[in-house]
């Protein structure tokens, strides 16, 4: 544990990437091979699920600091995040326990099994044990998460600069259906589970947004042109007469759709197919809030199919019959998944229109009428481009329609975690509904570190009551939020749900006199 909490130390205290992976190399030229394997596993989101209630952890962290409830909460509320509130409030460790990351890890899975009592005595043995970031790192292998800046593309660099393998082959490998105990972590670099795992999904290919002038882009003959679809990356997989389907965040999400396994099945061909998981019913592309609710169940009811019927809007193609195509141009993959389309056919899955353009002016119209079918506006493809691993500037462009934006005051106001712990940065705002304020979204991005200091230095003056965390605020600051869609919700008090919010800027123009009417916010779902 002491070379992982090292490791966390030496990462969080740099903002250099080259750092970082140097970090990382060290750990993995020094650690042994179940650590590294669980470092790849905890940083990928393969995180053992909670063994232990929160509240529990509370309960006993009281008991040892002989707390009241009210100054917990307050300390809480303070630092933002609740691993960290035990550490710091935690007496200092009176005995030392040396054990490697990955035995921590097994007892933690094991601990699931046990009674309160048990866990009890197991948590309070490790927190008189580990020294403060050890003690944090425990608490968040119980119930936090491993968000300490280090993507995913800066793992595999330090792995490839670790073993000299290609990079690209490294993120085929810690990807998918593998678990630290079923590999070593030679073969998970070598990719040895690659061919054996039916179910294996390829890294995906993303865009960037569009960032230049249409012309920029050179001739529009080079460009292949679609509609953008507002619903769930996914990879549909079918192997040696097995379907998985693959979302983006790398979830096996194959029960959710059994209409899409029971079309893909009668499909004569193997291959890996790319696109879009979208609600669609009577031909018509509904909102993502409709898709939501197929999302994340256990049991898809006969109902439920009938009342969001899904169907996979396909773009591309990355394997068939056991060929990879994605070194291939998109120009010959799409000749190939239009080959595979005519000699399979069905209803549920929908190959991608390809848009027809003269010039780039044409483009704009179709990209602003985008949201009438609700689609996100426009992907531009260049015919020649490879299917690449992650983002590669200048091959794919995601062009979307303008957000949509409300003026909102701001009622509640929540600080952060990490590094933004002391400042107010998670607010609630709300919209008028005749004579009162109704709560219409959340938002945590968009403002510049200056403008947070100030609003946190105005909510500490400001705040009317505390909830927890959470502190109510004279309804006084205006802001413009922007999102990208909006729909009827029975599970918001509003009546609505938004679709991305984020602020797009602190309106000091402007007084809760000049805030939207829930009305005027309903009417953009009319339009």
């Amino acid at each position: 544990m002491k070379d992982f909490s090292n490791l966390i130390s030496a990462i969080e205290i740099t903002n250099k990437t080259n750092a970082k992976i140097e970090a990382l190399v060290h750990y993995f030229n020094t650690a042994p091979d179940k650590d590294k394997l669980w470092l790849i596993a905890l940083f990928t989101g393969k995180r053992p699920s909670r063994p232990v209630k929160s509240n529990l952890m509370k309960e006993w962290c009281m008991e040892l600091t002989k707390l009241p409830e009210w100054l917990f909460l307050e300390s809480y509320s303070t630092v933002g995040d609740l691993g960290e509130t035990f550490t710091l409030l935690l007496p200092n460790p009176k005995n030392t326990i040396e054990k490697p990351l990955h035995i921590w890890v097994d007892e933690l899975i094991n601990l699931k099994q046990k009674t309160d009592e048990e866990k009890k005595v197991y948590v309070l043995q490790a927190w008189n044990s580990l020294e403060a970031q050890e003690r944090l790192i425990f608490n968040k292998l119980i119930g936090g998460s491993f968000r300490i800046g280090v993507s995913k593309k800066t793992l595999v660099n330090a792995l490839a600069k670790l073993s000299g393998i290609d990079p690209n082959q490294i993120m085929h490998s810690i990807i998918g259906n593998w678990t630290p105990n079923s590999i070593t972590f030679d073969d998970l670099l070598n990719g040895e589970h690659i061919n054996y795992d039916k179910s294996k999904p390829y890294p995906f290919c993303l865009a960037y947004a569009l960032e230049k002038d249409l012309t920029d882009l050179g001739n529009e003959n080079d460009w292949q042109v679609e509609y953008k679809w507002d619903g769930i990356r996914g990879q549909i997989i079918k192997r040696k007469e097995e379907v998985f389907i693959w979302s983006r965040g790398e979830e096996l999400v194959t029960q959710q759709f059994p209409e899409l396994v029971a079309a893909i099945s009668k499909f004569h061909n193997d291959f890996v197919i790319d696109g879009e998981i979208l609600a669609v019913k009577d031909s018509a592309v509904l909102l993502f809030n409709d898709l939501q609710k197929r999302l994340n169940r256990k049991n898809v009811t006969k109902k439920l199919l009938e009342e969001v019927p899904v169907g996979f809007y396909v773009y591309d193609i990355l394997e068939l019959n056991d060929e990879d195509f994605r070194a291939q141009s998109m120009e010959n993959r799409r000749v190939k998944l239009e080959q595979l389309f005519k000699e399979n056919t069905t209803d549920i899955l929908k190959l991608s229109e390809m848009i027809d353009f003269k010039n780039w002016n044409e483009l704009d119209a179709l990209r602003n009428d985008a949201r009438s079918f609700n689609s996100e506006g426009l992907m531009l493809k260049r015919k020649t481009s490879i299917y690449h691993v992650g983002r590669k500037k200048g091959d794919w462009w995601k062009w979307k329609v303008d957000p949509l934006t409300i003026d909102v005051v701001m009622i509640y106001a929540q600080k952060g975690s990490g590094r933004r712990s002391s400042k107010y940065t998670d607010y609630t705002f709300a919209v008028k509904n005749q004579d009162h304020l109704v709560t219409v979204a959340k938002a945590y991005s968009g403002l510049t570190d200056k403008e947070i200091t100030e609003i946190s230095k105005w909510v500490n003056k400001n705040a009317i009551e505390k909830f927890g965390p959470v502190r109510t605020v004279k309804p006084v600051l205006v802001f413009e939020i922007a999102f990208e869609g909006i729909a009827y919700s029975k599970r918001h008090k509003s009546g609505v749900a938004l679709r991305f919010p984020r602020i797009k800027r602190w309106r000091k123009d402007k007084t809760v006199k000049d805030i939207d009417t829930i009305e005027s916010v309903k009417a953009l779902i009319e339009n």
